[in-house]
């Protein structure tokens, strides 16, 4: 897949790039889509919700009348859930929502995940971002030239950049994100993805960088 090299301004710079096809030009696998986003959302939930059972509720023992004769029905002691203030039946408890996902699974719905924003044309790449100081004005006229100002727009950047980092935390509609710490969720979520020129680059092995497991990544068409 060829793209234009965007500038700061939104303009065309002349240059372009090939994005490899075993990245951004495979049939997706919706599937592994769906469990890579399920499972990351559940890793983020807290799984602290708790109720009392009636075995944990405070009140008396006794039973409240005897079984039979009363022409009422049969109760057992005040810590009936039928009673205001008696247990909860089958409510939450402290647990874990995250689930094992295997590595090659996650790779796949990457993959699937990338291949998807490519065939809506949703990809772009900008030049390499070297700003002396943050500038946030900088970012929000890039998104105004680029008619993206009202979308949600994922950047990836190949490593950390203060500067940059700072100009877009306070744009409401786009993150910032390391190549390296680039997941299906994010991809997904994102109206539009932004890829520097850096990054890119990594993509295609075109330069190398310290993060060995995403180098054995990109060789194994894994990324």
């Amino acid at each position: 897949m060829e793209l234009e090299i965007l500038d700061i301004q939104g303009q065309t710079t002349g240059k372009t790039m090939n994005l490899p096809d075993d990245i951004f030009g495979i049939e997706p696998n919706n599937h592994t889509i769906y469990l890579a986003v399920k499972q990351y959302l559940g890793s983020k939930r807290s799984g602290t919700s708790k109720v009392k059972t009636r075995a944990e509720v405070k009140g008396s023992s006794r039973k409240l009348h005897k079984q039979k004769g009363t022409g009422g029905s049969r109760k057992g002691n005040i810590r009936n859930p039928l009673y205001k203030g008696g247990g909860t039946v089958f409510g939450p408890k402290p647990r874990k929502y995250d689930f094992k996902l295997n590595k090659k699974v996650k790779d796949l719905a990457r993959v699937s995940a990338l291949s998807h924003k490519a065939n809506e044309s949703c990809v772009k790449i900008i030049e390499n971002l070297n700003l002396e100081i943050p500038k946030t004005k900088t970012f929000e006229a890039f998104l105004k030239a680029t008619n993206l100002i009202f979308k949600k727009v994922l950047l990836v950047i190949d490593a950390e950049n203060v500067n940059v980092q700072l100009s877009t935390r306070n744009i409401p509609n786009i993150d910032t994100i390391i190549l390296a710490d680039i997941n299906t969720y994010e991809i997904m979520n994102a109206d539009v993805i932004i890829f520097s020129e850096d990054a890119a680059n990594i993509i295609n092995g075109s330069i190398e960088i310290d993060n060995t497991e995403l180098i054995e990544q990109i060789e194994s068409n894994n990324f």
